[in-house]
């Protein structure tokens, strides 16, 4: 089974989102923006979060 097919179309690209998040969150931080570094930086958490969190409802049903 293919990686892609295992982890699902859509948690892939929030993953990719997340990974994309982070860079910007590091390079506005380490640019002087330090506050909207932090800011940007926390919703990486989030996203997880809500990814685990939709993941143990669809498999409660």
């Amino acid at each position: 089974m293919s990686f892609n097919k295992k982890l699902g179309t859509a948690n892939l690209l929030m993953l990719i989102l997340c990974a994309i998040i982070i860079t910007l969150a590091e390079y506005l931080f380490l640019s002087g923006d330090q506050l909207h570094g932090i800011f940007i930086g926390m919703w990486a958490p989030m996203l997880i979060g809500l990814m685990i969190f939709f993941k143990l409802v669809d498999n409660g049903k």
